[in-house]
């Protein structure tokens, strides 16, 4: 079937693979034209999630077969269609943004031309299927190294953020007009005055 579709002129086939190491995800994708490896890409992202990292690498590749002329069917393998199915979740889920970004691309792609198509084949790594296998091989070799590794994970990025926006507020009120005169102070039991705090589930 690959070799068939990749005779085609207007079949793109965009094969990727993604890992994770030190808390970077390492992506690759392959963009295959008339049986040409005609473009490659590599990120480098820390502290994301395997799934978001696996939506970026999709919206990467259907972007990269869109600017191509003339494309009438894009084939995207991946060995995580689990992935591919969130861009088609309907119900509210944390990678919303990166779907409706895929889905935003995927409009325009097929107001070109309504017969244009789109399918995703899944193609699990143990079977080291050519196209396939070199992506996979290629993002599992690459051993990035995290130049600040204490600051990398996802806990340390969303206390951070809560804090700014915490010293901030306080800043904003220290300098306000109305401090002092329109609000009252909070306290609690043993009369310590209330401080805007945050939980690990949220702010």
């Amino acid at each position: 079937m690959v070799i068939e579709l990749s005779l085609s002129l207007s079949t793109a086939i965009v094969v990727m693979d993604a890992s994770i190491k030190n808390d970077i995800a390492t992506s690759i994708l392959h963009v295959h034209l008339t049986n040409h490896l005609v473009t490659k890409t590599l990120h480098h992202v820390a502290s994301v999630m395997s799934t978001e990292a696996g939506l970026f690498m999709i919206r990467c590749g259907i972007n990269q077969a869109c600017i191509k002329e003339n494309m009438s069917k894009i084939i995207v393998v991946t060995n995580s269609i689990h992935v591919a199915k969130k861009i088609f979740d309907t119900s509210s889920h944390s990678y919303q943004s990166h779907a409706m970004a895929i889905l935003s691309e995927l409009c325009c792609f097929f107001a070109v031309n309504q017969s244009n198509s789109i399918e995703f084949w899944k193609c699990f790594s143990h079977l080291n299927w050519n196209l396939h296998k070199t992506v996979n091989r290629n993002s599992k070799s690459l051993n990035p190294s995290p130049m600040y590794s204490s600051k990398m994970s996802w806990n340390y990025c969303k206390k951070s953020n809560c804090n700014d926006i915490i010293n901030h507020w306080k800043m904003t009120f220290q300098v306000s007009d109305g401090r002092g005169r329109q609000f009252l102070d909070l306290v609690d039991d043993n009369l310590n005055i209330i401080k805007p705090s945050y939980t690990k589930e949220g702010p």
